[in-house]
């Protein structure tokens, strides 16, 4: 941002300084020019004056030029050339000064009829005159540049530096930090989107406060209730008919299963550091899920496979992966068809990004249709008639350990996870760029 706006402020300073600048250079240089000319003008009358003196009433000159006072007015290394009319000849010429002037300048009088004075001098001391002129004028154009530049320093630095101010207060809110910041830099619009903050901080710590008190009393009402429909399967597990115990204990696996997930979703709405989590082997923590969905794709006359680089570990919280990728197990499926297929490879980074795991989940079905691909991992949005809240809820799983969750083919159905590896991972420790 500072760069920019120093780039922008020089590039303005540097336009108008050619626009005036240059201008006045020249006009600096013609000046000099038309002051010594001027000068040259003003030397020609005064000595037409003494000649006029020496006429007489019939506009001749009578016996010899007296020239004593006009050799007064001709400048050093100057040459005057003086026309005048006598009795003998019309126009008798008398040379005083210098017998040739190099780089001559030259100006001329007329004196009636016959009478002329041209006057002859160096153009060296004009010129460098012209050029004495020419550089006051570059020394003038040069310190308001450097005025400008330290001006575009200034103001580059007065807007970048609270830009980049409340830009960081603006990512700390966006990570949680709800601290108020009583800095102000003296910039109407600015003060107002700092003050902005702050109204905001506060409502947004509210809010939070109020779900996380939501969250955990609707937590332990869950955690109540299936603590008694777990006591009743207990009672059933010691039910004579053996395919009764079996239900029973497998419903309380599930249970328990559910138990954990809520657990653990208490736990993400209070904490997103993921970052610490030790690296879990990917496919090893997804055979738990395939395992406890082989039997409903079963039921369902369809097969459901996992597959994979066992080597690839992640610094994931293994329950938020499996709650995540079990959802999008139950998406295939519910709305999805043929074999699922659930496979973990490395996908290789773009640019400057680090390799990351891949985790996708495939089937053989229809895929998404066009109208519901872009609002598919919105919360409450469904095109199959069901709450909405599953791949929102995934998305959102996924998110608080540092990955993302994106559809990646339409039809049939692709979704794609990517995790970071712990090489990633460790670098977010210790502070370095991603």
């Amino acid at each position: 941002m500072r760069r920019r706006i120093l780039l922008s402020v020089l590039a303005v300073v540097l336009l108008t300084t050619l626009v005036l600048g240059i201008p006045l250079m020249y006009t600096a240089w013609l000046w000099v020019e038309d002051i010594t000319r001027n000068d040259m003008r003003t030397r020609l009358s005064r000595m037409a004056d003494e000649i006029i003196a020496q006429e007489t009433d019939g506009g001749l000159v009578q016996g010899p030029l007296d020239t004593s006072a006009v050799r007064l007015l001709v400048p050093d290394g100057g040459q005057l050339v003086v026309v005048y009319p006598t009795p003998a000849d019309s126009a008798s010429r008398t040379d005083i000064g210098a017998a040739e002037v190099p780089n001559a300048l030259v100006e001329s009088l007329s004196m009636g009829t016959n009478g002329s004075l041209r006057l002859s001098v160096p153009s060296d001391e004009m010129r460098s005159r012209q050029w004495q002129a020419v550089g006051a004028v570059s020394l003038v154009v040069l310190a308001s540049m450097a005025a400008g530049t330290a001006v575009a320093v200034v103001t580059a630095r007065r807007l970048a530096d609270p830009l980049r101010d409340v830009a960081a207060r603006a990512a700390r809110l966006a990570e949680g930090d709800f601290r108020p910041d009583p800095r102000r830099h003296g910039i109407a619009e600015l003060d107002r989107v700092s003050d902005v903050l702050d109204s905001a901080t506060v409502e947004i710590a509210i809010r939070l406060q109020r779900e996380r008190a939501l969250v955990a009393d609707v937590s332990h009402q869950l955690r109540s209730r299936l603590t008694a429909v777990r006591l009743r399967l207990d009672e059933l597990s010691t039910h004579p008919d053996t395919a009764v115990v079996d239900e029973a204990e497998e419903a309380m696996a599930q249970v328990d299963r559910l138990t954990a997930a809520i657990d653990e979703l208490v736990r993400s709405s209070r904490t997103d550091d993921a970052a610490r989590n030790l690296p879990l082997s990917v496919v090893e923590e997804l055979d738990a899920v395939v395992a406890e969905w082989q039997r409903p794709f079963a039921d369902a006359g369809r097969t459901l496979r996992v597959g994979g680089d066992r080597r690839l570990r992640a610094p994931v919280t293994g329950s938020r992966l499996r709650e995540a990728v079990a959802v999008l197990v139950d998406n295939a499926l519910m709305h999805g068809g043929g074999t699922c297929t659930v496979s973990v490879r490395m996908a290789r980074g773009v640019g400057d990004r680090d390799p990351t795991i891949c985790v996708e989940v495939a089937d053989e079905g229809d895929g998404v249709s066009n109208e519901l691909a872009p609002h598919i991992f919105d919360r409450g949005f469904s095109g199959a008639g069901s709450t909405g809240v599953g791949l929102a809820l995934a998305r959102a799983l996924v998110e608080a350990d540092g990955g993302r969750l994106e559809l990646q083919r339409r039809r049939p159905a692709l979704f794609a996870l990517f995790l970071a590896t712990a090489h990633e991972s460790a670098k977010v420790r210790s502070g370095e760029p991603r």
